[in-house]
């Protein structure tokens, strides 16, 4: 499946986004921070990690409509990407 370039570079800096929220939940363990902080910074990085996943699921289902044939070629017909998709909701 081809990622257009600017799908790519936001799901880089959507990760980017995520590393920086565990590293900080990191630091607040080491640190004794307080659990409501840390389970605040935990949503928020599954949050952006689901992003990421639903980011690059909505790019890869408008490539299967507009290219189905290139799709299936990659091996993602419409149907691998509707079974992705279900399973990272």
């Amino acid at each position: 499946m081809k990622v257009p370039d600017d799908v790519r570079a936001d799901l880089h800096r959507r990760l980017r986004r995520a590393e920086g929220q565990v590293r900080a939940i990191d630091r607040m363990l080491d640190g004794d921070g307080d659990c409501r902080a840390i389970v605040t910074q935990l949503t928020a990085a599954n949050h952006a990690l689901e992003q990421v996943g639903f980011r690059l699921l909505s790019a890869g289902l408008a490539y299967c409509i507009e290219h189905p044939d290139e799709a299936a070629a990659d091996g993602y017909p419409l149907a691998e990407m509707e079974r992705l998709f279900l399973k990272l909701g």
